[in-house]
């Protein structure tokens, strides 16, 4: 199945890697051309990948009907990719957002794109920096048979069991949304845990707890593996990182959802708070953490340390287990 893919940052290069080592010829589009021609080039992908240069090319380098994965920073820029794939692209034609847009823009972007004939589908996806080694999680919103026309191509890129059609246009990305609001949570709670160690009168290896955990206990994760793996590459102190730590929206979103609803989220309304307050006070070791464990799974960037990536954390960062990928 042939898949275009508009953007080759940290998630829609490693999504178009995926795509092509599994057998589907990708057309690839970023803004700066170059990355496209090196992803093009890389050995793995010889003779799988064309470059389309400028994005219009997208229509002649595919048969129909085409399916578009845009992967490109959430807000205006995924507005204005949309608006512009509409000019050209032909009926019957899907436009896949893999960002985390907000859900009732996926909905208002379904209506805008299906008044043009084109198909629509929002597919939240979680994975970060390894979904290309264990697959992407991806969860879908759209029409049932858009899903259907688009299933091989999600198979491909999620492990297995990892992906489900969630229901209408928004759905996906309303799932992904809750998805990360827990995952404030989950990581709130790991950042308190391993302070309070580390204040500790004890001369504790949090790197060594923190892999224990992963072995047989209720708490093992994902999210405790990467812990591991910062505290091994890092230091237990992490010295080298600033607790600055960001949110792109998601927790926030989940939280006014629940507001809405009635539906009392106080850890994850907490945990949002708290990132709030750390780009306001000097940084605690509960901040050092989360900033370490975004950098880990995501790649974002953090002050005072090298990002992460699967390349580069080598021997010290396990890939995480198929078994164990809550987040």
């Amino acid at each position: 199945m042939e898949i275009a893919v508009a953007g080759l940052g940290r998630m829609g290069a490693g999504m178009a890697r995926r795509l092509a080592r599994g057998g589907h010829p990708v057309v690839a589009w970023n803004r700066h051309a170059d990355v496209a021609r090196e992803l093009a080039a890389e050995p793995e992908n010889e003779g799988r990948v064309t470059i389309a240069d400028p994005l219009e090319q997208l229509r002649e380098a595919m048969d129909g009907p085409r399916h578009v994965i845009i992967s490109v920073p959430s807000g205006d820029a995924t507005e204005q990719m949309i608006r512009q794939l509409i000019e050209f692209l032909e009926p019957g034609d899907v436009i896949v957002d893999s960002g985390n847009s907000n859900f009732h823009d996926s909905q208002r972007r379904a209506a805008m794109v299906e008044e043009h004939g084109l198909g629509w589908l929002d597919m939240g996806v979680s994975g970060g920096i390894w979904g290309l080694r264990v697959g992407f999680c991806a969860m879908l919103g759209g029409r049932r048979e858009v899903f259907e026309r688009f299933e091989p191509a999600v198979r491909t890129l999620a492990p297995e069991s990892g992906y489900l059609y969630c229901g209408p246009a928004g759905a996906g990305h309303y799932v992904k949304m809750v998805h990360n609001g827990i995952e404030y949570g989950v990581m709130q709670a790991i950042g308190e845990g391993f302070d309070i160690m580390h204040a500790s009168d004890y001369d504790l290896d949090l790197a060594a707890i923190a892999e224990l955990w992963n072995h047989g206990s209720v708490i093992r994760s994902w999210l405790m593996e990467l812990a591991a793996s910062a505290f091994e590459r890092e230091g237990s102190d992490l010295d080298a990182i600033k607790g600055w730590v960001a949110d792109s929206g998601e927790g926030r979103w989940t939280v006014m959802d629940a507001i809405d609803h009635n539906v009392p989220a106080p850890v994850i309304t907490l945990s949002l708070i708290q990132r709030f307050r750390s780009r306001r006070e000097p940084d605690s070791f509960t901040d050092r953490v989360l900033a370490a464990l975004r950098n880990e799974f995501g790649g974002h960037a953090i002050v005072g340390a090298t990002p992460a990536t699967p390349a580069a954390a080598g021997a010290a960062a396990s890939a995480p287990s198929a078994t164990r990928q809550e987040s």
